[in-house]
């Protein structure tokens, strides 16, 4: 079993152990939506992606066993693109407050992929543009209207 597999195994059992604790959590008969929705579905979604990495991992190790030269990874780390990342999500975490949800989620879903893997031609700036516009608006409608759950407006901006 490979690397991949044990930490599967680990964040699955942990995410199933969490999510038992979950159904302790007393439900409010007023709320639609109790306490216990958002952990369970962080949990719930995060088990399913742990244990799709366990299946993946296994499938790829019995792959390499029974292929007869060995699998060599040619990957390259690049830790510069993991510290950017964390930095657009601080700055995204810092200017919520300041230009509101609508605003900071738009650039912030615009200047994530853009730093990732800069688009190379107008039809790529135009896919990233529209699909942060899209899941900005998506997210925004599921919060406010489905869920009734306030966001932040800018200090700035009003918005």
């Amino acid at each position: 079993m490979g690397r991949d597999a044990i930490t599967g195994l680990v964040v699955l059992a942990t995410s199933l152990f969490l999510f038992w604790a979950t159904l302790g959590l007393e439900r409010h008969p007023l709320v639609p939506v109790g306490p216990e929705f958002y952990p369970r579905l962080v949990l719930g979604v995060t088990a399913l992606l742990a244990l799709l990495l366990v299946v993946s991992s296994v499938i790829t190790h019995r792959r390499t066993e029974l292929a007869a030269a060995p699998v060599v990874s040619t990957a390259q780390a690049n830790y510069s693109l993991v510290a950017i990342a964390f930095a657009i999500f601080a700055i995204y975490a810092i200017a919520l407050p300041y230009l509101g949800f609508r605003l900071a989620t738009f650039a912030f879903l615009m200047a994530m992929p853009l730093a990732l893997e800069p688009p190379r031609n107008a039809r790529r700036w135009i896919v990233v543009f529209v699909v942060a516009l899209v899941a900005t608006f998506v997210i925004y409608l599921a919060f406010e209207s489905y869920l009734q759950v306030l966001l932040p407006r800018g200090r700035l901006t009003g918005f």
